[in-house]
């Protein structure tokens, strides 16, 4: 029995990149969140309370979904989470 395995990445990508992982930002003040609903069960539930608080400190919120959770959300989300967002949230559930 060989101990070999096979190293998948997550990301969906054809031809992965290394990329220098960025800095958090000091503050959320003026900037946009994004809140990504993958399609995980009750993953709306956490995204719903994570708006609530956010939105109730003056924080500007926009909600962006995957059609399921099976598949790479499509380039148009990814696109508008890319141009539209200053920061993204992605619920998780399980």
């Amino acid at each position: 029995m060989s101990n070999a395995f096979t190293m998948r990445d997550p990301t969906a990508e054809a031809a992965p990149v290394q990329r220098e992982r960025l800095k958090p930002p000091k503050s959320l003040d003026g900037l946009t969140i994004g809140l990504l609903d993958i399609g995980k069960q009750r993953s709306d539930e956490f995204l719903d309370s994570i708006d609530r608080l956010l939105t109730a400190r003056g924080h500007t919120v926009r909600r962006y979904a995957k059609p399921t959770n099976a598949k790479p959300a499509p380039v148009a989300v990814v696109q508008s989470l890319a141009t539209e967002c200053d920061v993204v949230v992605e619920a998780l559930a399980d």
